[in-house]
């Protein structure tokens, strides 16, 4: 395996159909972010009790950042599809931001339709950025394997479950929601990158400079 830092990200857009979709899928990699980092952090959906949690989340996730800049909307849940031009907008307004160095979005072929169109937008939106496509564990059964892993340590996982439970108690009486779903895929990725514990993405197109 070949490695590559995070060391050098000073810019990120995050990307999320839902509120918690981002920090179920990358809130190991938000928590490993650099001192100083800017994120964007851009929702297509959510009510304002759901918003309200989201922007907890991301704050508590994202206390090392310099800049954290909400874009926060709502679309109707389940429904992007049927608002196609009104999500590409959002995404392409995410873009006309910056160019920058780290892109997190869902991945393209996400069996749940608003995850699956976000991830379609942001391939062709950051066409100069590096992008990073998320997994979400869900009932349909959609884990995939993935091209690129983010270690965490121990410590990291469990903070990151921990800070899931504490900032979106709406979801705690899904039958889904509980450490054994994190830190078991967690473990799963950890082992395939030799790792305890660990993130896994997909990267369609990279650039390699010199």
């Amino acid at each position: 395996m070949i490695g590559f830092s995070l060391a050098g990200v000073r810019s990120v857009v995050a990307l999320g159909a839902h509120p918690d979709d981002i920090e179920i899928a990358a809130g190991g990699l938000l928590l490993s972010l650099p001192t100083g980092v800017t994120v964007d952090y851009v929702l297509a959906t959510g009510v304002p009790a759901r918003q309200d949690e989201a922007r907890a989340a991301a704050t508590a996730f994202l206390s090392q950042a310099s800049s954290l800049r909400f874009h926060l909307n709502d679309l109707p849940d389940g429904r992007l599809p049927a608002h196609w031009n009104a999500t590409k907008e959002i995404v392409e307004a995410a873009a006309r931001l910056g160019k920058p160095d780290l892109v997190l979005a869902p991945s393209r072929d996400d069996a749940h339709q608003d995850h699956r169109l976000l991830g379609q937008l942001a391939s062709t939106a950051f066409r100069d950025s590096l992008v990073l496509h998320y997994e979400i564990p869900k009932w349909d059964g959609d884990l995939s394997r993935r091209n690129v892993y983010v270690p965490l340590t121990v410590e990291q996982g469990r903070r990151k479950v921990a800070l899931l439970h504490e900032h979106f108690p709406s979801q705690k009486a899904r039958d889904w929601w509980d450490d054994e779903v994190f830190l078991g895929l967690a473990r799963v990725r950890g082992m395939e990158s030799r790792a305890h514990y660990a993130e896994a993405y997909t990267v369609d197109k990279a650039l390699l400079t010199f």
